[in-house]
């Protein structure tokens, strides 16, 4: 078997079904990599950077293209290896990591296929028989009523275990983010007792700051340790990106400051970025992303390095199906994951990908056991989600506006 072409797809289509998060996000933008062999079987791959930077992906793959073609998959790492070095000037972190993710997972859907194996048995095998999932639900939609029947909603569709955003999301009125420690100790502090009395005591309740992204807010150590001792008396599973990514140091002494489990690191690529925060015990919960990261293979490498360090594995999943599935096999191989983050009642670009592997039962999800990641990308599929420039997330700032 040997590599003939390597080509990407860019994709736009629902964000999700879920009405409470489409409230805020309508649509959504992937870019899937496939990898063509001699013998007619193909590897499908996602990469993250779909999600935010489309239009930049296609320009990278092709650049990596030549690496690959002629080649077998007998040695992903050695491939891998290959094209992070080639990139050595500006691929060691960010977005040529980012897309190097999404061949680097095409090649392993492809060798799965052909040795008609999951790929977790090739990184290793489940270390999990079975585990809990928790519905990523995105803002924090108010009123508090309206807070309300969007945990029931989750709750419905058989999840034991949610997450939300920080500050608050008012169809018609927009995002409040409180800035000032005691405001937002007031504020997420009263939230989190309403969602814990709701929920009941078993619940598994997450809250995510979104600080490594957030549009016009971004707190500083002091509101963060002022906002996590506030829940600590509501158990919350994590509390996720307190700080910006640019602070390991104040992630650290965050961590130091409270009982609540700090959680953080979807923004962060490959091991060198990541030694640089677990070497601080930046995080109590590591969550790498096995679409962003930088590949499956540096994904297990984050996960070992946190092992190491006592931590715990939380994935990230908020790309498409591609994305999900990679981050649901690297899950089950890292011993240390302790939980997945799940798309709830996710949209075409999901449940059209998705080939039948994910199954969750009572709030658990079990390995996935089609060969490959278990996704697929039919021309049906290209046709009915056309790609539309511009409709990859950012964060808006003035002369440039997400409005899809």
């Amino acid at each position: 078997m040997k590599i003939t072409d390597v080509r990407t797809t860019l994709l736009t289509g629902p964000c999700t079904n879920d009405p409470f998060l489409r409230e805020a996000r309508k649509l959504r933008s992937a870019a899937f990599i496939e990898v063509f062999t001699d013998q007619g079987t193909i590897g499908i791959g996602e990469t993250y950077a779909g999600y935010f930077a489309p239009e930049t992906v296609p320009a990278i793959v092709d650049f990596f293209k030549p690496i690959l073609i002629g080649q077998n998959v007998d040695d992903i790492p050695e491939l891998w290896r290959r094209m992070y070095h080639c990139g050595n000037f500006w691929c060691r972190v960010g977005l040529g990591a980012i897309v190097l993710n999404g061949i680097e997972a095409a090649l392993w859907d492809l060798k799965g296929k052909l040795l008609d194996k999951p790929v977790h048995e090739l990184l290793g095998g489940a270390k999990h028989k079975r585990l809990p999932c928790y519905a990523t639900g995105g803002p924090a939609n108010y009123p508090k009523e309206k807070l309300a029947k969007k945990m029931d909603y989750y709750f419905s569709l058989g999840f034991r275990g949610l997450k939300v955003g920080a500050g608050s999301f008012t169809q018609g009125e927009g995002w409040y983010m409180p800035k000032e420690p005691k405001e937002a100790a007031d504020f997420e502090g009263a939230k989190v007792a309403f969602m814990r009395q709701h929920a009941g005591a078993d619940a598994w309740l997450m809250m995510d700051a979104h600080m490594g992204n957030n549009r016009n807010t971004t707190w500083n150590v002091e509101t963060a340790i002022a906002v996590a001792k506030a829940v600590e008396p509501y158990n919350l599973f994590f509390f996720e990106e307190a700080l910006h990514y640019t602070d390991p140091w104040g992630y650290a002494e965050l961590c130091r400051a409270t009982t609540t489990p700090i959680a953080g690191g979807e923004c962060l690529t490959a091991t060198y970025e990541w030694k640089v925060f677990t070497e601080q015990d930046a995080f109590d919960i590591g969550q790498p992303d096995a679409s962003f990261t930088g590949g499956l293979g540096e994904f297990m490498a984050v996960a070992k390095m946190l092992e190491v360090r006592g931590r715990k594995v939380a994935t990230h999943a908020w790309g498409a199906g591609g994305s999900f599935m990679q981050n649901l096999h690297a899950g089950f191989a890292a011993s240390n994951t302790c939980i997945l983050e799940i798309a709830p009642n996710y949209a075409g670009l999901h449940s059209d990908v998705i080939d039948g592997g994910f199954t969750m039962k009572d709030g658990y999800a079990t390995p996935p056991d089609r060969p490959g990641l278990g996704i697929v990308l039919t021309d049906e599929i290209k046709r009915r989600y056309p790609f539309v420039p511009g409709s990859g997330e950012f964060n808006s700032v003035p002369g440039k506006i997400l409005t899809n």
